[in-house]
């Protein structure tokens, strides 16, 4: 029997509300990313929020570590409210998140859920005091948590108990398959005691974050399977460049593909000067490549070759994807469906008419040696020829014009 193409149904997960968000249940897969600037630095923080918001980050998580840093949240949420950004915003809470949020309740409030990592969430007989006033506090406020169990902080004593209860079976299970059980039980257990502290089962999400493709997908098939908790997905640490960008990819598009995440975050090390924003538009495209959501049109262009001798389709198949990314913003709002809209760039007559054909809009510009026309095709059919100097300014025209008529 042929098997259908195509992402497989989502796993069955809680749905949860983070301010106006929903992750889980029938939602589609939620886009997150995080600051780097010092929280309490206001207008650094307020500025970089907007700005991964504008690049369609859906929820903002921001790092919340000192008393400076947990004053400045609602400081920062009034700003981003003034601006109209009502993107929620996650506290990143370890070792003081207690003590921070007790000591500043209008904290407490701005922030739309709490992430806690139960490695350095306390340790020895003062971390499950100091897990249950995070979790009481939840409570207090209204707000879901995220239980991020991280392999680079994992609770040690956990760890050494399930080593010791390992060493006693007949056929020990080997290393790795003990490091994820640690992080699964780590989850698991803390979400447990969550829900007798008192906290409902549809305010928990749950992440298990390791740096190694194969073994993050392990870790989630194995969650994914013992439970039924909205799920958050990362590579954590993924690294720098295309790097990051290969092994994040690798990873969470075979989970998706399963039907496994409810939220991701593309964990990316910027490029020194570089924007945050691209981890925002790593995963919007993942999440589109995949044919799970849609978020701007994107251009389908040929890698070149020996008939291209030419940058020109190159340069035009950049400046059409920026155009498209940047009008996106007023589309979304005022011709809704302009995000599914398909472009397509070619550099040669071999599979260039072919292949703007299949595109809502394609132009076929000449190779090599070819005439210099460009032919430009709109739903299949041959629209028009265009030739001279401007071919890239009445091409973005044409793309407006069509915008405006199919989606307005």
């Amino acid at each position: 029997m042929e098997q259908a193409i195509g992402p497989r149904a989502r796993r069955p997960a809680r749905a949860v509300r983070v301010g106006k968000v929903t992750m889980g249940g029938a939602a589609p897969v939620v886009v997150q990313s995080m600051t780097n600037t010092d929280t309490a630095d206001v207008a650094a923080t307020t500025k970089q929020v907007a700005e991964l918001w504008r690049a369609g980050s859906e929820l903002v998580r921001i790092t919340v570590n000192t008393p400076e840093a947990a004053a400045a949240v609602p400081r920062i949420r009034e700003k981003l409210d003034r601006m109209n950004v009502e993107v929620p915003l996650i506290g990143d809470f370890h070792y003081n998140g207690h003590q921070l949020l007790t000591k500043e309740p209008a904290a407490a409030q701005a922030l739309a859920k709490y992430r806690i990592n139960p490695g350095n969430v306390g340790f020895g007989r003062k971390r499950d005091v100091q897990f249950a006033t995070l979790i009481e506090l939840a409570l207090q406020y209204d707000k879901p948590v995220r239980i991020g169990v991280n392999w680079g902080s994992l609770d040690q004593a956990l760890a050494a108990q399930l080593m010791d209860e390992n060493h006693a079976r007949a056929q020990p299970w080997d290393a790795p398959r003990v490091m994820r059980e640690a992080l699964i039980r780590s989850a698991l257990d803390s979400a447990q005691r969550a829900v007798e502290i008192g906290l409902p089962r549809e305010r928990i999400v749950l992440s298990c974050k390791v740096s190694g493709v194969q073994e993050l997908i392990a870790v989630y098939r194995d969650l994914a399977a013992r439970s039924d908790y909205a799920l958050h997905l990362g590579l954590t640490e993924a690294g720098m460049g295309s790097k990051g960008i290969v092994a994040s990819t690798a990873a969470l598009s075979v989970l998706l593909q399963e039907g496994i995440g409810d939220t991701i975050r593309i964990s990316l090390t910027p490029e020194p000067g570089a924007s945050r924003t691209q981890e925002v538009i790593v995963a919007q495209e993942l999440l589109q490549t995949m044919g799970l959501r849609a978020f701007t049109p994107l251009v389908t262009a040929c890698p070149g070759c020996g008939r291209t001798t030419s940058e020109f389709f190159q340069q035009l198949a950049k400046t059409v994807q920026e155009h498209v990314r940047a009008k996106m913003p007023e589309w979304k709002i005022s011709h809704p469906g302009a995000e599914n809209l398909t472009l397509a760039v070619m550099g040669c007559v071999v599979n260039g008419p072919g292949e703007s054909r299949h595109a809502n809009i394609g132009i076929s510009l000449p190779g090599t040696g070819e005439a210099p026309s460009a032919p430009v095709f709109i739903d299949g059919q041959k629209a028009m020829t265009l030739r001279g100097e401007h071919i890239a300014h009445e091409f973005v025209a044409i793309i407006d014009e069509y915008v405006a008529r199919k989606y307005g």
